[in-house]
């Protein structure tokens, strides 16, 4: 049994492909194929059921491939180990963030990151909370940054910012008139929400749940996957719209930007964190990663409110 044919099952299991999995590791598909053959005659066992369309973890194959991600994870580590004695900060790191963070968080850090740190290879995913949790869990991710606290026995929650919520209110909606909001203004039957996966709208939607007129929410129906179309639906008349405050430093025109409305304090806020597993051991490059975001939201954001709220509980 070698570390490599373990790579190979975990390929196959992923992509439920011979093919798929043998480009994914860079072989031909007879060799991946002879490989996991091979270690099947060795364990006594069938690993995979190819009669099935996909191919399929067989009951024992799926203990295997549980055992054998375990395996490749602690095999990689031993890289790490060596790295963190040498204080080098360097080689392959898997990021994820969430989509109502990547657009407005990324392009203000990457670029720094990149070039005091060369050496790091950053792969870099797009991913729901859900998405990150069990990645994080299953080694295939490093670290993520996402809203937190998620109260995650395995994950550390570092958090890097708290971003407060920034109405966005058109020119005939009703708060259009108030300089400033309070929580109790807000109806979740005008306000326009994310669609549902997003950790943002359930934000949103707690704040309105803790007002007793807004006890009711299913009568609700405009809903979209990004601020953007929630900004145009707002400027047709739909309704109004929360936004994170990262999110309306790039908002173009001014005469949109006449309709953000802040809220009175406390604010009510997001709390967004650098996660990472508690056994980690890249923290070099964990602890170069937040020290760079920390410095850049300290530099560029001048909103006072974003250093004395509180997060959303």
């Amino acid at each position: 049994m070698t570390i490599t044919q373990l790579k190979y099952v975990l390929a196959v299991a992923e992509h439920q492909n011979f093919t798929k999995a043998a480009a994914h590791v860079f072989v031909t598909q007879p060799t991946l194929s002879m490989q996991i053959q091979k270690l099947e005659e060795e364990l006594s066992i069938l690993i995979f059921d190819r009669s099935k369309k996909p191919i399929e973890l067989t009951e024992v194959g799926e203990k295997i491939v549980n055992q054998a991600r375990n395996i490749v994870n602690e095999s990689e580590r031993m890289q790490d180990v060596v790295d963190q004695e040498k204080g080098f900060i360097g080689g392959d790191f898997r990021l994820g963030i969430i989509p109502t963070v990547m657009p407005t968080l990324l392009p203000m850090f990457l670029k720094s990151f990149i070039k005091k740190y060369p050496k790091v290879h950053l792969k870099i995913e797009e991913l729901t909370t859900a998405e990150i949790i069990i990645k994080l869990n299953d080694g295939h991710l490093d670290a993520a940054i996402a809203a937190t606290p998620l109260v995650q026995e395995k994950i550390k929650e570092r958090v890097l910012y708290f971003e407060p919520f920034v109405g966005y209110v058109p020119l005939n909606h009703r708060l259009n008139s108030k300089k400033y909001l309070d929580r109790s203004d807000l109806d979740i039957n005008d306000i326009l929400l994310l669609e549902d996966g997003h950790c943002f709208r359930d934000g949103v939607i707690n704040i309105c749940k803790s007002l007793k007129h807004n006890a009711a929410i299913d009568s609700f129906q405009v809903e979209s996957g990004s601020f953007e179309t929630l900004i145009k639906l707002s400027n047709e008349g739909f309704g109004m719209t929360l936004l994170p405050y990262l999110n309306t430093l790039d908002i173009p025109k001014e005469e949109q930007k006449k309709y953000l409305r802040y809220f009175n304090k406390p604010s009510p806020a997001r709390e967004v964190s650098l996660l990472y597993r508690k056994s980690e051991l890249k923290m070099q490059i964990i602890d170069s990663l937040y020290d760079i975001i920390a410095g850049i939201i300290r530099g560029a954001i001048t909103f006072q409110d974003l250093k004395i709220i509180s997060p959303l509980k």
